[in-house]
């Protein structure tokens, strides 16, 4: 998961890599501080690294029953949740691109570059869509759910 280019930083990949190897859904702080007590990276990095990882709806955080212990819990639909994220980031840059090219007018190289882009963008919203329809009805094909 941390591999160079891979698009997930090393500290975040390394935080959620034991979660999915070990089978559990759920792990509290401290567990997940043993795992990773071999490594050089303190109590802070790693915190940092699940922050990072809910801020991007990779885990959620979550209060254990009768205690002031958080679990942090990877879902079973992670990468799907994240990729819907991604839909509304690409509907956030549109209109931040539309404004750029009301700004400059097509008649500029630049309104023209930004309206390149927000047609890229205009364009992945709509293949993502179709993905995830395509995707729904893959996974229930194969995965029965």
């Amino acid at each position: 998961m941390s591999s160079p280019g891979g698009g997930s930083p090393p500290g975040p990949a390394r935080s959620v890599r034991p979660r999915r190897r070990s089978g559990r859904a759920a792990t509290t702080g401290r567990r997940r501080g043993r795992r990773c007590a071999g490594s050089s990276r303190s109590r802070h990095a790693r915190g940092r690294a699940v922050r990072c990882l809910a801020q991007v709806n990779l885990v959620s955080r979550e209060r254990e029953p009768g205690s002031r212990r958080e679990r942090y819990r990877v879902q079973d639909d992670q990468w799907y949740d994240a990729l819907l994220e991604r839909d509304a980031f690409l509907r956030n840059w549109q209109t931040t691109m539309r404004e750029g090219v009301e700004q400059f007018g097509l008649d500029t190289p630049q309104g023209r570059r930004i309206n390149d882009t927000l047609e890229f963008f205009r364009f992945l919203e709509k293949e993502l869509g179709s993905l995830m329809q395509r995707w729904a009805t893959h996974r229930a094909e194969h995965l029965g759910g």
